[in-house]
């Protein structure tokens, strides 16, 4: 009952991991700069946000947005997060699908409990690279856009992508290590088969020794 709960209880922090991971793959207010100097911004009331995406231009009712189109200009740390959060992102989804057949109130047919284990360790395992790469790209973000830009706050898309590193390590640390309680049940069984047989070949002395008995009266 307890590995039931655990695999479940893994299986939806996950889920909640994964779908913050594509939230803030696809929306682009990871950091919010300011071109001009803190105080000037906010005379101004300009702002700019950036994301893996686009550059966008925050003021009183505008919202403008550049598409960041030059693959080859971009920054190494843009790359390499849109890089990592697609594969994030796609990886997630095949992902959930075999963690959702592998629970266990789901059943095909005669299918053991053993292979089931095997699956929920496996999607723990590809779990725990999902956030791997939701963890590298959040932070390395960040920090290469404050080398290059005046940053001055982080955005909405980054928490979200920081909170779903976060689910998905967890519900991958907790998928990879619950599937550890059914492993000592083969050997109960076997011990118990093993008792029951030997206690089966302690009947038949009892004939023998009646026998004697008799034989000796």
């Amino acid at each position: 009952m307890t590995n039931s709960c655990l695999q479940l209880s893994g299986f939806f922090i996950s889920c909640i991991g994964w779908l913050g991971i594509v939230i803030a793959t696809a929306t682009n207010e990871w950091v919010f700069t300011c071109k001009y100097g803190l105080n000037t911004c906010k005379k101004l009331d300009e702002l700019g946000c950036k994301g893996p995406w686009a550059e966008c231009v925050l003021s009183t009712g505008t919202y403008h947005c550049v598409t960041l189109t030059q693959l080859l200009d971009l920054p190494a740390y843009v790359q390499t997060t849109r890089a990592l959060m697609i594969i994030g992102s796609i990886l997630g989804l095949p992902v959930v699908a075999m963690l959702l057949v592998s629970m266990p109130c789901i059943s095909f047919g005669n299918e053991p409990q053993a292979s089931k284990n095997k699956r929920t360790i496996l999607g723990g395992v590809l779990m725990l690279i999902v956030a791997l790469c939701g963890s590298v790209s959040t932070v390395w973000f960040p920090i290469g856009a404050h080398q290059e830009l005046n940053l001055m706050s982080f955005g909405f898309s980054l928490y979200t992508g920081w909170v779903g590193t976060i689910f998905s390590l967890l519900g991958g640390c907790i998928l990879t290590c619950c599937s550890t309680e059914s492993s000592s049940r083969p050997y109960q069984d076997n011990n118990r088969f093993y008792y029951s047989k030997q206690g089966g070949g302690n009947p038949p002395a009892a004939p023998s020794v009646n026998h004697a008995k008799s034989a000796h009266v």
